[in-house]
């Protein structure tokens, strides 16, 4: 990409495309294309024609999605697969009849099969039933990377897919109701330190392994892939290390200081056993992550215990 490509960050105020917009800017990009969803609502297909024949970017970074954590999943199941693949379908469709050079779509690792061997290789993409309280939002998924692969492979577009792990960092929700499980730890022991409060609930048994990347991770992940990636097949974004529940509500208590008792209820859902990406095919292609876990987790507790805005989200 030259300097002055322009570029769509689709999704720019959420954790993920603010993540990529200041990676882009970072390196001296400067023609960046972004609405937000008042202005531009993704899921109307006329809308999103509209734009891309005003606009006419030519690269696309498709990180706009509707997300949550098991509950928000679980609940909205109908809202998460029809929005999700509105989305998709609209800027997919849009990109390719207005040629846009190449895009990338963002995926999720919970598109594979609940039970597949871990860690989890691209191939095992489809071959299982996926974990039952995300699955709407898992289909829609891998409905966007499948659509890239069609449209690749019917018209030789450049479209590639990358499927990160799970994210956290700066613009995340914290919402306890709809947030992911590092947010929410995070928010449960922040009120529990200024609360003083004896005791944090934690969702689940604890036992359930997940792996973290910061966002800022992979934003440059994303950036790399489209300077140096043009396969069909999807590649995994992650730090290829995971960490049980228990041990990730223990890091987030030592880091932010809190002395009280941890109380695991277990008549919530754990979710999928274990989930941890293998990266090598990303490692092969010569990125890697840099910032470790317990690194992120200090830089991300700093910023929620300096700016209040982050637990009004």
């Amino acid at each position: 990409m030259q300097k002055s490509a322009k570029i769509y960050v689709a999704g720019h105020r959420g954790m993920v495309g603010s993540a990529i917009v200041r990676r882009l800017e970072k390196d001296g990009y400067s023609n960046i294309i972004v609405r937000t969803s008042k202005e531009l609502d993704l899921r109307n297909q006329a809308a999103v024609e509209d734009f891309f024949r005003a606009e006419k970017p030519e690269y696309v970074f498709l990180a706009a999605a509707k997300v949550g954590g098991i509950v928000a999943n679980n609940t909205y199941r109908a809202d998460f697969i029809y929005e999700n693949l509105a989305i998709e379908c609209n800027v997919i469709k849009s990109s390719f009849d207005h040629k846009v050079k190449k895009l990338l779509f963002l995926g999720s690792s919970c598109i594979y099969p609940k039970m597949a061997p871990q860690p989890l290789k691209e191939e095992y993409l489809l071959t299982g039933p996926l974990e039952p309280t995300n699955e709407p939002y898992a289909l829609a998924k891998i409905a966007g990377l499948k659509m890239c692969e069609a449209f690749r492979d019917q018209y030789g577009v450049d479209y590639i897919s990358a499927m990160p792990t799970n994210l956290y960092g700066p613009n995340d929700n914290y919402d306890l109701k709809n947030s992911h499980v590092l947010p929410a730890l995070i928010r449960k022991f922040h009120d529990a330190v200024t609360q003083n409060l004896p005791s944090v609930e934690i969702w689940g048994t604890g036992s359930p392994r997940r792996e973290f990347l910061h966002v800022d991770d992979l934003a440059d992940a994303c950036y790399f892939l489209m300077q140096n990636y043009s396969d069909g097949s999807t590649v995994n974004i992650g730090t290829g290390e995971d960490i049980s529940i228990k041990e990730l509500a223990l890091l987030v208590k030592n880091t932010l200081g809190y002395t009280g008792e941890l109380k695991f209820d277990t008549t919530k859902p754990d979710g999928t056993p274990r989930k941890l990406l293998s990266v090598d095919k990303l490692h092969a292609l010569g990125w890697k992550h840099r910032i470790s876990l317990p690194q992120g987790v200090a830089m991300v507790c700093e910023e929620v215990k300096n700016m209040e805005v982050f637990l009004e989200r």
